[in-house]
């Protein structure tokens, strides 16, 4: 079986309804666990292999784009990169800012890392308020980089509260929004975006739901994780599964939402990867599965 495709948007890429994040890749740098150059280079070869044909990045992904570049950067054809912009580009400081000296900086330190000469994506990360990308002209830059070729596409790595603005704007092509079982909370602004023409990628989507968070995470990201964990655990997904793992009734339920183009799933280890692999194959879960899962995460 291979895996779903969608198109991706007015991008007009077709891309595998599974993608690939590379955060999972970072290493202790940005408080992940240490990734050698053999699990690195083995997860990218084998999603690629797999007919995973899209990757998330960023610049605060630690070690994940100079993997890219290490490993697959022979292979650029084969996939759509996706990128950030407004990351800090030095030590010291670890702020985001959107001015156009700092989205530049950002996509051409991704470039050498990656040892590419294009972005196919360039996101703002973080979802800052259009007054702030107003005040800093950092969509004036993404469009100079356009024109210079150094990106393809534009996209916004957004959430509540400032979405509704960034899907007013009108000048996304791309939107990478949280989405999974447990949190439906933009759900109708991933209708509204795929029905004005722009592609959607689905993040957060099932991994981090499964395990207790790590305490080296900071803990305004560790709290939702627990939370999210918690609920996960109490739903006893398990007794839906019928023997295959609650991760793969997770990402299944969001391949039954076509508004969601791809959705994005990490891991630094080539069994998960091809598990999530084998669940994307499948497709869709039968509908009295979907809503059950939906049932017991979403109690009246």
């Amino acid at each position: 079986m291979t895996l779903p495709t969608a198109t991706l948007g007015r991008t007009g890429l077709r891309v595998s309804r599974l993608g690939y994040g590379a955060m999972e890749l970072r290493g202790p740098e940005a408080w992940g666990p240490p990734v050698n150059d053999d699990e690195a280079r083995t997860v990218l070869n084998e999603a690629l292999d797999a007919g995973i044909n899209l990757i998330d990045t960023s610049p605060d992904y630690g070690e994940a784009e100079e993997h890219i570049g290490r490993w697959i950067s022979h292979r650029r054809d084969e996939f759509v990169l996706v990128g950030k912009c407004g990351c800090p580009v030095t030590g010291g400081d670890p702020a985001h800012v959107y001015t156009r000296a700092n989205v530049r900086a950002c996509v051409e330190r991704s470039l050498r890392r990656m040892r590419t000469d294009h972005l196919d994506v360039l996101m703002v990360h973080l979802s800052p308020s259009v007054a702030v990308m107003e005040a800093e002209d950092t969509v004036a830059e993404m469009r100079a980089l356009q024109d210079e070729g150094a990106i393809r596409f534009t996209g916004m790595s957004g959430e509540l509260p400032h979405l509704p603005d960034h899907l007013a704007m009108g000048v996304f092509d791309v939107f990478l929004l949280p989405y999974s079982a447990l949190d439906r909370s933009h759900e109708e602004f991933a209708g509204a975006a795929a029905a004005a023409g722009a592609g959607t990628i689905a993040r957060g989507s099932v991994a981090r739901s499964l395990v207790p968070p790590p305490e080296a995470v900071p803990e305004p990201i560790r709290r939702p994780l627990a939370d999210r964990h918690a609920r996960v655990a109490a739903a006893r997904l398990d007794e839906l599964a019928d023997g295959v793992p609650v991760a793969e009734l997770l990402l299944r339920y969001i391949l039954g939402r076509p508004e969601l183009h791809s959705l994005i799933v990490g891991s630094a280890q080539a069994a998960h990867l091809r598990a999530n692999i084998t669940a994307a194959t499948k497709g869709p879960l039968p509908p009295d599965v979907h809503n059950a899962v939906h049932d017991r995460l979403h109690p009246e």
